[in-house]
């Protein structure tokens, strides 16, 4: 086909990465997925291998990608790659840093060396506990450096600077995507965010933990909207800074447990524990910026979501 590009995409067998390389495969394009399994599914690995024109190396982007990255053309850059789940940041606080920092360095030098397209996930937590609501791009946000979350806050506000620095300095077309709570299949079951947990717990008829009393909010983007945002962010002319990706629609905590216990018709009680360090009261995108410059906006219901959320883990037992 002639518009056939050739795409790699760091932290490709993880959650995000997955959904997004299959759906550019299936568009007809090849794609090379770079990972080091750290937190990848070797179960999506597996369903990525079945495909035509994949290519994957294991590999750690905190060195230099030679060799086998090297020798192909590539065209665009998507870098999925780092540890995103609350329970990674106690566990992988350096490697988290890292790969935000030498990581991205080594994944910019690749685009240069290539005059690739980079696209950069970063994440909503760069907002930290907000003081505006919803967060617009133009908020600076209101982080903590020394909580718990800081490895994974901090660095990904670090690699927004890199990438538009790049971008000034050596022409770079770079692209930045604020994601926002997402959710959806080929998710791990241990991930240790909110719909996963909640999902396995209530499959199994066990209790749903909440934290703290439930009032804090969300908001949740099912796996195939966001996907369709970062691809229309990647090949869009906008590139004026960070573009928020999520669902505008605000929900509680408790709000979504009662949902899911109803869907899938558990006998689950919730119970509440502590709310951990530094977790936001309050997550809402403001997406009128996406919504304007890119024509997107999710479609996906909350409710169909979590639907074919819950088939999937309920198919993984």
């Amino acid at each position: 086909m002639a518009d056939k590009k050739t795409i790699l995409i760091a932290g490709g067998v993880g959650f995000i990465g997955s959904n997004l390389a299959l759906r550019l495969l299936s568009e007809g394009n090849e794609v090379i997925v770079v990972d080091n399994l750290i937190t990848g599914s070797l179960a999506n690995l597996k369903i990525l291998e079945k495909q035509k024109d994949f290519k994957f190396i294991r590999h750690d982007i905190i060195k230099p990608l030679g060799g086998a990255a090297v020798k192909f053309q590539i065209d665009q850059i998507y870098n999925c790659a780092c540890p995103a789940s609350p329970v990674d940041f106690a566990k992988y606080p350096m490697e988290i840093i890292w790969v935000n920092i030498l990581g991205v360095k080594n994944l910019l030098e690749l685009a240069r060396f290539k005059k690739a397209r980079f696209l950069q996930t970063s994440t909503s937590e760069v907002y930290g506990e907000p003081l505006e609501h919803p967060q617009r791009e133009s908020y600076r946000g209101n982080v903590s450096t020394t909580g718990p979350r800081g490895c994974y806050d901090e660095s990904k506000r670090l690699a927004e600077t890199l990438m538009i620095n790049y971008q000034k300095k050596f022409n770079l077309i770079t692209r930045v995507a604020r994601i926002f709570n997402t959710y959806g299949a080929r998710m791990r079951a241990n991930d240790g965010r909110v719909i996963p947990n909640f999902v396995n717990q209530a499959l199994k008829h066990q209790p749903i933990t909440v934290y703290g009393d439930g009032s804090q909010t969300r908001s949740f983007c099912y796996i195939d909207d966001l996907v369709e945002g970062l691809i229309k962010l990647m090949n869009s002319k906008y590139q004026n800074g960070p573009i928020n990706l999520g669902n505008p629609d605000e929900h509680t905590i408790l709000e979504l447990a009662g949902k899911i216990i109803e869907l899938t018709n558990s006998e689950s009680k919730i119970i509440h524990k502590d709310l951990p360090q530094d977790d936001p009261s309050k997550r809402r995108p403001d997406i009128s910026l996406a919504q304007k410059v890119l024509k997107w906006s999710p479609k996906v219901s909350l409710e169909e979501g979590l639907s074919k959320t819950i088939e999937y883990f309920r198919a993984a037992f």
